[in-house]
């Protein structure tokens, strides 16, 4: 579970709920034409400008990620990593079949080896599960993004909607308030939307992007140096430049 996401999520809802709450009611911010035009329009304007598989995708990809952590860490990768080394060292590659492994990715290129499949045939593939994985990432950044642009644009336009329907109802000067507050709700929710949702996933998911290539990186490099015959140590410390100096120095104390 990724503890900041959700915490971060619940703290700007409740933020915003108290501030409603201070001098009004949660039912006062409550337009449904408002909320029509804003969620029905982001969706259609996002239907326009993308395919809906891509939405689909894109939306079970956000929820399955920004809420979890997928990635392993990588100075367990690397243990891992230097175990399977030194089980090639002693038993062969065919050592490897009785290894557990959890990584899935990892897992994946242990079994090419043990299939016996070329080095560069092995790159390969693996290369291009990388590849994949990264662009599903960037067309769901990509997704949020724009959701977070249309949004607002959205609350703008339900606002000037509004706004032309209260100039156009001028009679009665008493209903001018409450017809305003109304006309500016749609802004509201166009901008909840995307400063509280929208934005924030789509930096998260280029968050849980860095994260998933450096261990996807720092898994084809171990496979290359495993089908070599390295050393266990010589591959640590090769492995070591994905890791940060502080996971460096934790490292290595533990060595």
């Amino acid at each position: 579970m990724d503890i900041a996401t959700l915490v971060g999520l619940i703290f700007a809802i409740i933020t915003i709920v108290s501030a409603i709450l201070v001098e009004s009611s949660l039912w006062d911010f409550v337009n449904i034409p408002g909320v029509l035009i804003v969620i029905v329009g982001t969706f259609a304007v996002s239907l326009t400008k993308y395919r809906l598989s891509s939405i689909a995708s894109s939306f079970k990809l956000a929820f399955s990620t920004v809420f979890v952590d997928r990635t392993e860490s990588p100075i367990v990768l690397i243990e891992q990593v230097r175990e399977l080394s030194g089980i090639v060292r002693k038993e062969g590659i065919l050592g490897l079949e009785r290894a557990e492994i959890e990584d899935d990715f990892l897992n994946k290129g242990i079994a090419l080896c043990i299939d016996g499949h070329p080095p560069e045939f092995i790159e390969e593939v693996l290369v291009q599960d990388m590849t994949q994985s990264m662009e599903r990432y960037d067309v769901a950044e990509q997704i949020f993004r724009g959701i977070g642009e249309t949004a607002p644009g959205l609350g703008m336009l339900g606002t000037l909607v509004g706004l032309v329907q209260m100039l156009n109802n001028m009679a009665d000067p008493s209903t001018v308030g409450p017809a305003m507050a109304v006309a500016l709700l749609t802004t509201f929710y166009g901008a909840f939307i995307a400063q509280v949702i929208a934005i924030p996933f789509a930096e998260k998911l280029n968050i849980k992007a860095i994260d998933e290539h450096r261990n996807m990186a720092l898994v084809i490099t171990s496979v290359r140096n495993i089908l070599k015959g390295q050393n266990p140590k010589v591959i640590t410390e090769v492995l070591s430049s994905y890791l940060t100096p502080k996971q460096r120095a934790t490292t290595t104390e533990e060595e």
